[in-house]
């Protein structure tokens, strides 16, 4: 009975604890994890958040919203309903800190994949975009070994991670010294020995501008060497683009993150390699360290505030094995 007891009462957030004659509720702790948007990048990370649910024996609800102003409803109705804990990604650190302070005063609250360093976040899990950014430049010498015209497409540039990311790639074609304190300005070239960086499209998450910025491009720059797409969605559209203007494998391209018509690609050599972090354990230690905090327990959290979850180059040689690891976390 009492085990009959406790399944009924999962789905609604409670378990029923017998003692004696009596009944009483254990409330189940609540977390929630709150995206940028809607990408393949995001569909990964739920399921490892749902994964630590299940491992931990907590509630886990990951929400996608649609741009910084429903983000902060959907946040608002997380904390309208009681929940323990919220991890976000963030998309305007510098706008948002003040109500992601508010949101701290009154849930245990970290950052993930993107972060707000200002705001009063308990830690941030993910990786140094700039960093990344770096790897992502070393595939584009690989991709154009003798240098050349190099373009970049991206989301947006409110986020702190767009940022980063964007000037990794920027300083390591440009052979730069590492820092991560630069900031080249869009909307002019930038211009090195062996490449330049004709220019950064950026489409809101919106994938129809996306792949229009790409046909553009090749429209404006014939000449270009290399499409460089540095959100998940971003390859994908590129090699659409590329495909009907007829130019696949003559322009060079190379991504970010694992979405699967990049990974494909890879196998095909149409794109020459991918960075891709682990959104699957961004998830997963997501809940693992909000779990921990609701309890008291911050032995989780480093000096540096920082859960650094590295990044990796994928390129054609690696890349079965890691769409193999995948798959297999996502249950295909």
């Amino acid at each position: 009975m009492k085990h009959l007891l406790q399944i009924l009462a999962g789905g609604l957030g409670v378990a029923l604890v017998l003692s004696g004659c009596g009944e009483k509720k254990v409330e189940r702790s609540k977390f929630a994890v709150v995206t940028t948007g809607v990408a393949s990048f995001w569909d990964i990370c739920k399921m490892g958040a749902e994964k630590a649910g299940e491992d931990l024996d907590v509630d886990v609800e990951v929400l996608m919203p649609n741009g910084g102003v429903e983000q902060k409803s959907k946040m608002e109705d997380l904390l309208s309903r009681g929940v323990d804990g919220i991890a976000a990604a963030v998309i305007d650190p510098i706008n948002q800190s003040e109500f992601f302070d508010e949101v701290a005063e009154r849930v245990e609250f970290i950052t993930v994949d993107t972060d707000a360093p200002e705001s009063k976040r308990k830690v941030y899990i993910g990786m140094d975009n700039y960093d990344a950014g770096r790897m992502c430049g070393q595939l584009v010498k690989e991709a154009l070994p003798e240098g050349g015209q190099v373009i970049l497409f991206i989301g947006r540039l409110e986020q702190d991670n767009s940022k980063r990311r964007r000037q990794g790639v920027i300083d390591e074609l440009l052979d730069r010294s590492r820092d991560p304190s630069r900031y080249d300005a869009p909307g002019a070239p930038v211009k090195g020995e062996k490449y330049t960086v004709l220019a950064t499209l950026t489409d809101q998450f919106d994938r129809a501008k996306g792949k229009a910025n790409a046909e553009d491009m090749l429209t404006k720059h014939p000449e270009v060497g290399c499409m460089v797409g540095l959100f998940a969605y971003n390859p994908p559209l590129i090699l659409e683009a590329l495909s009907q203007a007829g130019k696949l494998n003559t322009v060079k391209v190379v991504g970010f993150d694992e979405d699967p018509v990049t990974l494909q690609a890879i196998v095909d050599g149409t794109v020459h390699g991918t960075v891709v972090q682990n959104p699957y354990e961004y998830g997963y230690q997501s809940v693992k360290v909000l779990k921990a905090l609701s309890e008291g327990d911050d032995s989780m959290i480093p000096a540096d505030k920082f859960i650094n979850i590295p990044a990796r180059q994928i390129r054609k040689d690696t890349v079965a094995g890691f769409w193999s690891d995948l798959n297999q976390k996502l249950g295909k």
